[in-house]
């Protein structure tokens, strides 16, 4: 399956990334290749857009999966996939749902643009829900609450799919919260290509609770890191999109330029 890959940008923004502190309770990717390994996480699964490659979304009600507004775009072409062609596999491993289910219908934040000139904007207003033709009952996938975002230096987590890693989920059960700005949380979670609209959660009494969503990847000064959704606010915009059902949802952005490469200093931001 081709990833939908996005083209590198440099940005002069964030100047906090510059030094970034060191943690030393990261903890690494461990794949959740058992049923025991993944009870709790079968909620999370990969986003199938068509031909186009994927992502990862979180059910978050029955009929509701959370994810990223960019993965709804094709790269190629700049078009909004249809929602007919995205499926959505709840807890896939090794070839094999939990659950399957087609999607009625997907919509983006109504602010969202897939391209522009202020790469901060976008990514704070990268989130999207995906009404699915079905609701998911099964006792065994539970959909996962979400909570206000966490704070700078927090302690935090993510659970993806992704290159190399396409067929099984990979958990990060430690990263943190280094940076925020203007709705965008800057973390040290580990994610690459396929990451896109991948639940960043905390835990709390024992439970997690998504906190926001995977929007890119980013090198600083060559440090990796990677960059959040605030879910907050934009959620609820979304969520009263959702509540219309029958009334069209515009996005801005329609027509999409490739993304190239800037200025070697700085920070730069690939969508994973």
């Amino acid at each position: 399956m081709r990833f939908a890959l996005f083209a590198l940008v440099t940005l002069a923004i964030l100047p906090a990334l510059a030094v970034l502190p060191a943690f030393a309770q990261e903890s690494p990717l461990v794949s959740l290749q058992t049923g025991d390994q993944s009870k709790g996480w079968n909620a999370v699964g990969r986003l199938n857009m068509g031909e186009r490659g994927f992502c990862t979304g979180t059910l978050i009600a029955p009929d509701l999966v959370l994810t990223a507004a960019h993965c709804l775009f094709d790269k190629a072409t700049g078009a909004r996939i249809e929602a007919r062609d995205i499926q959505f596999l709840a807890g896939l491993r090794n070839g094999r749902a939990e659950a399957y289910r087609g999607v009625a219908r997907a919509v983006a934040h109504p602010d969202y643009a897939y391209t522009g000139e202020d790469e901060l904007s976008r990514t704070a207003y990268d989130i999207a829900l995906l009404q699915l033709d079905q609701p998911i009952r099964q006792p065994s996938i539970q959909p996962i609450a979400t909570a206000a975002p966490p704070m700078v230096g927090d302690q935090v987590g993510v659970l993806s799919y992704a290159q190399d890693r396409a067929e099984a989920p990979s958990l990060q059960q430690i990263c943190h919260v280094i940076d925020s700005s203007r709705g965008v949380l800057v973390l040290s979670c580990n994610v690459d290509f396929g990451s896109s609209g991948a639940p960043i959660f905390s835990i709390n009494d024992g439970v997690p609770q998504i906190v926001s969503v995977v929007s890119a990847k980013a090198e600083s000064d060559g440090q990796k890191v990677s960059l959040g959704t605030s879910l907050e606010t934009p959620l609820g915009v979304v969520m009263a999109e959702i509540a219309k059902r029958n009334d069209p949802v515009t996005l801005s952005g329609a027509k999409v330029n490739t993304l190239s490469g800037g200025k070697s200093s700085g920070a730069k931001f690939i969508k994973p």
